[in-house]
C-alpha cells in the first residue's frame, strides 16, 4: 500500500488534533499523583479530551478497552488501566489518541511519580533524547530503514535497546497506516524501502528496554507488552508532519 501525502489543509486539521493529545498529555502529567489507581488516571484524560470537543481514539480501536494506554513500570506499552494503585518510585507511560472530523492525533510520554531511582531518569532520558534525535534526523530523500538504523544506534549508545516487533506508524484518516517505522534495522541494508517525503504524516516513538529487546505481550489481558527481561522501560511519542522539508512536530504543546 503506497504511503499517503496530505494537503496542509489536512495536516492542519492533523495538528488540531495534535494539539488536543499534547494539552491532555501535560494536564495528567501535572494531575497524576500517587494513590491514583490506573482506571482514574483513565478516566481523567477521557474526561479531559472529552472537554476539549475531541475523542479519544484508542477507547474500542482493535478491541482496546480504554481510552489511555497506561503503561506502569516493566510495561512497555499498550498497558490497560485497572484498580493498581500507583506509588512513588514508579514510572508510568501514558499514550493517549484523539479523533475529531474522521482525523487523527497521538502522542505519548513517561513521567515519574515521585522520586524515582537513577536507572529510572536515565530510561526516561533516553526515550526522549531518541525522540528528539530521530526528529532531528530527518530529511526529505532519506529512507524510514535509514532513520530505524539511526534510532537504535542512538539507544544502544546510551546503553539501552530498542523493542522488537513494535513499531510507529503512518497516521491519518486511520490511528495506524503506512508505514511501519522501526525503532531497529530489519535486515542488514538500510538503503532499502520507502523513502520519507514531503506531505507525510507519522507517528515516531522510541520503546527503550535494557537488557533484552524481545517482546512479550501479557496473557491475561492481552494488550500489555514487556520485554523479556522482565526491566523497567521507558516510551515517548510525538506525531511529525514533513512540510517545506522539514518535520513539523504536530503534538508539541503551542501555547
Amino acid at each position: 500500500m503506497a504511503i499517503a501525502l496530505y494537503k496542509p489543509s489536512e495536516i492542519d486539521k492533523m495538528f488540531q488534533c495534535g494539539q488536543a493529545v499534547a494539552k491532555t498529555l501535560k494536564y495528567l502529567k501535572q494531575n497524576i499523583k500517587a494513590d491514583m489507581t490506573l482506571k482514574q488516571v483513565d478516566n481523567m484524560g477521557e474526561k479531559y479530551m472529552l472537554s476539549l470537543g475531541y475523542e479519544p481514539s484508542f477507547k474500542g480501536l482493535y478491541g482496546f478497552p480504554s481510552a489511555v494506554c497506561t503503561s506502569l513500570n516493566e510495561v512497555v506499552i499498550h498497558g490497560v488501566p485497572d484498580e493498581k494503585k500507583l506509588q512513588n518510585g514508579d514510572i508510568l507511560g501514558v499514550d493517549i489518541g484523539s479523533k475529531k472530523d474522521g482525523w487523527h492525533g497521538d502522542a505519548a510520554i513517561t513521567i515519574p511519580i515521585g522520586k524515582i531511582s537513577k536507572i529510572d531518569e536515565e530510561l526516561i532520558q533516553c526515550s526522549k533524547n531518541t525522540l528528539k534525535f530521530a526528529i532531528d534526523s530527518i530529511k526529505v530523500g532519506m529512507r524510514f530503514k535509514e532513520l530505524s538504523y539511526m534510532i537504535e544506534n542512538f539507544i544502544k549508545r546510551q546503553g539501552f535497546v530498542p523493542l522488537f516487533d513494535f513499531s510507529g506508524h503512518g497516521i491519518g484518516r486511520s490511528a495506524h497506516s503506512e508505514p511501519e517505522i522501526l525503532n531497529y534495522l530489519e535486515g542488514k541494508n538500510p538503503k532499502q524501502g520507502p523513502k520519507i517525503k514531503n506531505g507525510m504524516v507519522f507517528c515516531l516513538e522510541p520503546m527503550i528496554c535494557q537488557i533484552k529487546s524481545k517482546s512479550v505481550v501479557d496473557k491475561k489481558d492481552k494488550w500489555s507488552v514487556r520485554s523479556e527481561d522482565n526491566l523497567r522501560t521507558s516510551h515517548h511519542e510525538h506525531q511529525i508532519a514533513i512540510i517545506n522539508n522539514k518535520a513539523k512536530i504536530l503534538t508539541k504543546l503551542q501555547e
